[in-house]
């Protein structure tokens, strides 16, 4: 047991080499490392399968997936020179680009690649009790749609990988969007089906249920689904599990807001890494682009609470100030939040306002309005609703996850806001380049127009 949990990555692994080996030549696991099969066959060791996602979501993606997207939107600058980044933060990503073929293309499909591990292991074990199946599962297949999520958001069409066998993955071709959309609900709905209301521990680090109903009204939103995207976020809001808090504390580890975050254990968070430094004289790997900063309304408190600014020579630099810690302690006061209350508010804003719930609309923008210290919208139209939420999005759940990148793309607004500032924009730049790499290897793959 012992070596499950301290090498939990190589799980899989051996399942995949070894076991396919057999035919050949007897050979016994090392030590370090157990067989697929007894991996999957309590809840305590299957358990360590699926935390060792939350241990690859608090690294690699989980910093990629926000720091490629403010990049390619109007929110973030890179400091450091990095031609395979300067493409992002130019939108002229090319499909030979080292970070999008290792980061946003095969880190994501290695992440889908644990979550499909482990729920067809998990559904067929016979040693697991059936709430460790259903905690588990749950678990996974949120996971796996937070994969598709964001390979749809990026690529568009892409290979919808649900299955462990890797030879049948290796071949696929593109599915339609919609096909992949459909799959993410899916698994959501399964998702929250399967998982309790409670939360496994007290710190909010393991995925419930209305986490997972949270992201079902994400999904339900970016696919027009209006009706289901506000009853979904009621649900989550009408709990009574969460609440808006202070601007100050919306980001420690103990906010009430908080609907689903990943643990820390160096004491500081990897997005806090890239928008803080330990040293007063070192820029950070991510800034906010100066036309950014001016998209604040005069008095806007998030202003102040969650940007600052610091000097390098003659430059100076726009900070994002949500996560404040950047040296090495003891415990963690802050995680990476993926989830809180504020978005779902925005959502059945924008859902009620598209589906002409004036009143609706306006009373749960009005909220977020409130907290930052502003005055209520003076919007009465759905159309003008939807401009103040796009707005308010903006300035709220900026440097969180993508959420600025996405909008622009969803809501069709990335031609009008990215053209006037980026030189090398094309309509077409909506999309990233499926990586030349994978075109090579699989003859099924196609690529987006305009590469």
């Amino acid at each position: 047991m012992k070596s499950i949990i301290r090498f939990p990555l190589f799980i899989i692994l051996a399942g995949l080499s070894l076991a396919s080996c057999e035919k050949f030549v007897s050979i016994g696991y090392p030590p370090t490392i157990i067989g697929v099969d007894d991996a999957f066959s309590s809840d305590v060791s299957a358990t360590s399968v699926v935390v060792n996602m939350y241990s690859t979501m608090r690294g690699t993606p989980s910093l990629t997936w926000t720091g490629y997207a403010g990049l390619l939107s109007d929110e973030l600058e890179y400091t450091i020179a990095n031609p395979a980044l300067e493409e992002f933060e130019n939108n002229t990503v090319s499909s030979n680009n080292a970070s999008l073929a290792n980061r946003l293309w095969s880190d994501t499909y290695t992440f889908i690649r644990q979550a499909n591990m482990a729920i067809a292991n998990i559904s067929r074990s016979s040693g697991m009790t059936e709430a460790g199946k259903n905690q588990l599962l749950g678990e996974s297949k949120f996971w796996r749609a937070y994969g598709l999520f964001n390979l749809v958001n990026y690529f568009g069409d892409v290979p919808l990988t649900v299955s462990s066998d890797e030879f049948v993955n290796a071949a696929l071709g593109r599915a339609p969007a919609a096909q992949v959309w459909a799959q993410i609900i899916t698994d959501l709905k399964e998702a929250k089906a399967l998982l309790p209301a409670t939360y496994v521990g007290n710190s909010r680090t393991r995925i419930n249920k209305h986490a997972a109903s949270a992201f079902l009204a994400r999904a339900y939103l970016y696919t027009k689904d209006y009706a289901n995207a506000a009853t979904e976020a009621s649900e989550v809001i009408g709990s009574g599990t969460y609440a808006l808090s202070d601007l100050a504390s919306t980001f420690a580890a103990g906010s009430n807001e908080t609907i689903l975050q990943l643990a820390t254990f160096e004491g500081f968070t990897n997005l806090g890494a890239s928008y803080r430094t330990a040293s007063a004289s070192t820029a950070p790997t991510f800034v906010l682009k100066a036309n950014f900063t001016r998209s604040f309304e005069a008095g806007d408190k998030r202003r102040t609470a969650w940007v600052d600014s610091m000097t390098i020579g003659n430059t100076v630099l726009q900070r994002i100030n949500k996560y404040k810690l950047r040296v090495l302690t003891t415990g963690s006061t802050e995680n990476n939040i993926l989830f809180r209350l504020a978005e779902l508010y925005l959502i059945r804003a924008e859902a009620n306002a598209n589906l002409n719930q004036v009143t609706q609309a306006l009373a749960d923008v009005n909220l977020i309005r409130t907290r930052a210290g502003l005055p209520n919208s003076t919007a009465t139209t759905p159309a003008g609703i939807n401009a103040a939420i796009l707005q308010e999005r903006k300035v709220e759940l900026f440097g969180e996850f993508g959420h600025r990148w996405f909008d622009l793309k969803r809501t069709n607004q990335a031609d009008a806001v990215l053209a006037p500032i980026k030189p090398g924009w094309k309509s077409t730049s909506v999309l990233m380049p499926i990586p030349s790499a994978q075109i090579e290897a699989n003859p099924a793959l196609t690529q987006n127009l305009g590469y």
